[in-house]
């Protein structure tokens, strides 16, 4: 399936939301859960400033849906995000039974862009998420907006969290 133009308002907003975790001193991720018929459920962004290294939005979105949603809205729900899903995020929305991933940057995009900037290699290797979770239909990267997220990793003050 392609990226369709109804479905850059969500994209959008995945920017914004990251470039609210930048201004809150954090990095730039943001995710926004839309269900079937296309109403935003949950949104959020990065939030590993605080030290816990798991709070990808992805990952809390997963646990939201699980804790709000039946099996059937999950599964036909859709994650926008401003990055592919790290393998942990992956695992998280395959168990819970998650729809469509789609993502403005790929996790070989953002892999490139860090080094360029001097960034150290994560602890956990960027994956695809398809090697992580073979069943998620995942659709990316989505080049109109990748070097607004391309830009929010280049402003991140690296070197804190």
């Amino acid at each position: 399936m392609v990226v369709k133009d109804t479905e850059l308002p969500y994209l959008r907003r995945c920017v914004e939301l990251a470039a609210e975790a930048l201004q809150a001193g954090d990095e730039p991720f943001g995710s926004v859960l839309v269900d079937a018929d296309g109403a935003v459920r949950a949104e959020d962004h990065n939030r590993v400033a605080s030290g816990d290294r798991t709070r990808h939005p992805e990952f809390e979105l997963a646990r939201w849906s699980a804790a709000h949603m039946t099996p059937q809205e999950r599964a036909a729900a859709t994650v926008y995000t401003s990055g592919e899903h790290c393998p942990m995020c992956a695992a998280a929305h395959a168990w819970v039974g998650l729809g469509r991933i789609v993502y403005i940057a790929s996790s070989g995009q953002l892999t490139s862009w860090l080094a360029e900037l001097g960034v150290p290699a994560p602890p956990v290797r960027p994956l695809p998420v398809n090697e992580v979770a073979p069943g998620v239909v995942v659709d990316g990267p989505v080049p109109e907006l990748a070097e607004e997220v391309r830009e929010l990793h280049r402003r991140f003050p690296r070197g804190r969290g």
